[in-house]
């Protein structure tokens, strides 16, 4: 007489608020729930994205990645990110608002089934003001996984805080004597805060071109085409 054996399955539990996860508990969850458009394991803690509104965020999120676009159009070599899943370490892997990766000879990678592996150079969130996870959790683990750059647009509070990573700790770069904010690690990424937290969309990108025309920028181009 033979035993018929039926095979078990294991019931994956959905993604929750305030789970603890290891990084591939994180996203065998995350594959599952296709409905879930935003989930993010921060230190090792999931937080679920909530409703956006245009104002608070779509909108500025629409205009930091039109400026990052113009600054790839004439940088080659670097690849713009909206809300794509970076995989920086066991405990951690967010999907910030935006980001910006040298592709050859950067700090990331590509992995084989197509998330970002590693730091990118430049990562920009769009928050609410100083309490939001991007200025506490977030900003910890972009430091230790040596996140270059991290900006945060902080809506509420009508602020823009630019850090740059020196010497393993975040320094708040400073707008010069015109109001621009120049990066320090892409030649050329300019910013004039004024105008953006003002809208004016013109002038963010004429003086964006002023930081493109520069010959730090040409040579940084010359420098990061050299694998190609």
């Amino acid at each position: 007489m033979t035993q018929s054996i039926t095979k078990s399955t294991v019931k994956i539990p959905p993604l929750e608020n305030g789970d603890r996860l290891t990084r591939l508990e994180f996203e065998t969850r995350y594959q599952k729930m296709t409905h879930v458009k935003k989930a993010e394991l921060i230190e090792g803690i999931v937080y679920m994205g909530s409703p956006l509104r245009i104002n608070k965020h779509g909108e500025p999120h629409a205009d930091i990645m039109g400026w990052l676009t113009v600054y790839k159009a004439f940088t080659p070599n670097v690849q713009t990110g909206d809300n794509a899943t970076v995989r920086l370490d066991p405990e951690n892997e967010p999907q910030p608002d935006a980001l910006l990766r040298i592709e050859k000879g950067g700090q990331s990678i590509i992995s084989e089934d197509g998330y970002v592996e590693g730091a990118p150079e430049l990562i920009v969130e769009i928050a609410a003001s100083t309490v939001s996870i991007d200025l506490h959790g977030k900003l910890k683990a972009y430091r230790r996984n040596q996140v270059q750059e991290y900006v945060v647009w902080r809506v509420d509070d009508n602020e823009i805080d630019w850090f740059r990573l020196k010497d393993e700790k975040y320094i708040k770069l400073q707008a010069d004597e015109n109001g621009i904010i120049k990066s320090e690690i892409s030649p050329g990424l300019w910013l004039d805060v004024t105008a953006l937290l003002k809208g004016d969309l013109v002038k963010v990108l004429d003086v964006l071109k002023q930081g493109i025309d520069t010959p730090a920028h040409t040579n940084f181009c010359q420098k990061i085409s050299i694998n190609d």
